[in-house]
């Protein structure tokens, strides 16, 4: 969940009184640009892109105009333009139109949860305005602080001394950057970026820090980011049917984490931890078909209407259905594991039945009663199964998946399917 640009970071800024440039949407008239135009003398052209989104600067997709026809003329070459950055691929749908900000100083300034530090932590510089990796650490101030006080003035005027910033920077800058701890505290962020920050000087000569451009990254079990009451297309990345509606059981209690890894891969493992994830993402490699995390002890029902759109999606052409997990510590074994016996109880009997092998592993609460559970199924529907509990290693009941795996696909998928009466 990741906001960039402008286009909502400037009124999520206005939440805590910090300048930004002027900004228009992708719905603006001819009248309103060249009114921009005209009084900031010149205008920066950026896509939207949904969700996250990075580079886009090195890649060209950045328009720098003086006139009318030079905008309109950006704005055709970028409203639908295509992003490629790493794994990532975006299409924009919009553009803003941003007014210039004259200054002499340009400012990086982020907010992080670190993990290094185990604290929230401030990145300054004031060689901003370039990618934050392409600066020498001398350059850089990463501080971190106590999240019981927040970012004080002095945190800020203390970093800013160390780096010998410009005398005429460090006033305006503690005045105005300890206020987003605010937007970053109150509305459950994980991130927040302003890169740039521009210095602009008034008739008088005196500065005002004025962003010029925003990224934020929002923890999705935090529901303190529902506060700011953000449309939900803002967040639809460009995701399959299948992580869409996951995607839409995703709730605070309960977490649905899914990725798709391989679309023809044959072991349907639906993972519980994200430590357990990780492991078994790694060990599968392209079998697996999703990467998932549905831990987090999420109720009955929810974990049902999980596994149903799991089996409706992929278990026809699944070898093993891979139940995996540690050894919990407050997830129900038995709610979740009858809530996914269910859900593939009335897959066959909506879709028929489907060869697979069952291989689960799982530690926790009420394990034994889960087991049983699925146990019951698996016989009554006529599948082959293996149970592990806590006290086996990970690592081999993920060896242990692959082997099935291999032998279904040597000649036991048909052999499975001749048992059950179905086409292989």
């Amino acid at each position: 969940m990741q906001i960039t640009g402008m286009l909502h970071g400037a009124r999520l800024l206005q939440l805590v009184g910090f300048p930004t440039a002027e900004v228009l949407g992708p719905d603006a008239n001819d009248d309103q640009i060249k009114d921009l135009i005209d009084r900031h003398k010149q205008v920066f052209i950026k896509p939207v892109f949904r969700g996250g989104v990075g580079k886009k600067g090195k890649a060209g997709l950045l328009g720098r105009v003086g006139d009318l026809a030079s905008a309109l003329k950006e704005k055709e070459r970028l409203y639908f333009v295509e992003h490629e950055h790493g794994n990532q691929r975006a299409k924009a749908n919009g553009v803003t139109f941003e007014g210039g900000v004259p200054s002499d100083h340009e400012i990086y300034f982020s907010l992080t949860d670190s993990t290094e530090f185990r604290a929230p932590t401030m990145t300054l510089t004031h060689h901003g305005g370039m990618e934050i990796e392409e600066l020498d650490n001398s350059q850089i101030a990463r501080v971190p602080f106590s999240p019981l006080t927040g970012l004080k003035a002095f945190v800020v005027a203390n970093a800013l001394s160390r780096l010998n910033a410009p005398k005429e920077i460090i006033s305006p800058l503690v005045q105005y950057l300890p206020n987003l701890w605010d937007l970053f505290h109150d509305y459950g962020m994980t991130t927040l970026e302003l890169n740039p920050i521009r210095m602009r000087a008034d008739k008088r000569g005196r500065l005002t820090p004025v962003a010029c451009d925003f990224k934020c990254g929002f923890d999705r079990d935090d529901p303190r980011w529902q506060r700011l009451n953000l449309p939900a297309h803002l967040f639809a990345a460009d995701t399959s049917p299948f992580e869409q509606e996951i995607n839409q059981l995703r709730t605070y209690q309960g977490q649905s984490d899914v990725y798709i890894i391989n679309a023809k891969g044959t072991i349907l493992a639906p993972t519980f931890g994200g430590g357990a994830n990780s492991l078994v993402t790694q060990m599968l490699g392209d079998d697996a078909i999703i990467s998932s995390d549905f831990g987090g002890n999420p109720p009955y029902e929810k974990m049902k209407a999980v596994a149903s759109i799991c089996f409706k999606h992929w278990l026809k052409q699944s070898n093993v259905l891979f139940i995996i997990g540690g050894k919990s510590n407050n997830t129900d074994i038995f709610e979740t594991f009858r809530a996914m016996a269910d859900a593939l109880r009335e897959h066959f009997g909506k879709y028929g039945p489907s060869p697979l092998y069952v291989v689960v592993g799982r530690g926790g609460p009420n394990l034994v009663r889960g087991m049983a559970v699925l146990r019951d199924t698996c016989e009554s529907l006529g599948l082959p199964y293996v149970s592990f509990g806590f006290d086996s290693a990970m690592s081999e009941v993920v060896d242990h998946a692959r082997k099935v795996d291999a032998w279904m696909k040597a000649g036991g998928r048909e052999q499975v399917a001749a048992r059950l009466n179905v086409a292989a």
